[in-house]
């Protein structure tokens, strides 16, 4: 069986898209929960993963580190993980990759917290103009291939690397189309995505750096997180 590792559940936006693929496809695997451990073990994940990062996927004597990499990894074995039709396909790998590698400024001031809720203001032009993309782009997708998600009439790669940043909105509340409201609103509701977030609320753990990017992001209005231990 898989062993997939990840980080907490309430920071972990690159850890989520693995693991809500997976739970959405119905792949087995055995979830390996390590907290991020901050000063006091530093290098926790090296035990593990060769970057010292999560998500890192173990399948026998293969070691997949890299959200993107073990999205292709588990394609290679597995139906379902990406659209069959190939402009659809063609599409869903370049937004993909566009959330990959892109949307700076979002990480930068939006990390997920899945637990508390904050205001920004006033929002970053450049930050406006981040989630104005996200935006178009969801509807693009929601459009050209008629929904209910991005790519297809099911789950597939895209909307898993999409599922951090529906915890952002959620999160942040940034202005969104009524279309992409409607997307935020259906992942949230998948079994999967309550899941997570019900163990990121339940978590006893804080890690000070994660903690600060949220400060740094605006005044907080709810930590709805149970108290830390």
């Amino acid at each position: 069986m898989f062993e997939l590792f990840i980080a907490n559940k309430n920071y972990s936006s690159w850890s989520l898209r693995p693991w809500v693929l997976m739970r959405e496809l119905r792949i087995p695997f055995e979830e390996k929960l390590v907290p991020f451990g901050g000063a006091d073990e530093p290098n926790a994940f090296f035990a593990f993963s060769p970057t010292g990062k999560v998500p890192c996927l173990i399948d026998g004597s293969n070691v997949v580190w890299d959200s993107l990499a073990i999205t292709e990894f588990l394609a290679e074995r597995v139906p379902n993980v990406w659209p069959s039709d190939p402009v659809t396909r063609a599409w869903a790998r370049c937004a993909t990759a566009e959330m990959h590698s892109g949307f700076l400024k979002l990480r930068g001031i939006c990390s997920m917290n899945c637990g508390i809720r904050v205001r920004i203001d006033p929002y970053p032009a450049v930050l406006l103009r981040e989630w104005a993309r996200i935006d178009d782009l969801w509807n693009d997708g929601l459009v050209r291939f008629g929904g209910p998600f991005l790519a297809s009439e099911t789950f597939t790669a895209v909307d898993a690397f999409f599922a951090p940043v529906v915890f952002r909105v959620q999160t942040y509340e940034p202005a969104l189309s009524a279309r992409s409201r409607e997307y935020v609103n259906r992942l949230l509701s998948l079994p999967s995505m309550q899941e997570w977030y019900l163990a990121a609320l339940s978590e006893p753990w804080r890690d000070e750096e994660h903690e600060e990017e949220a400060r740094r992001a605006g005044a907080w209005l709810q930590d709805l997180r149970r108290v830390a231990t």
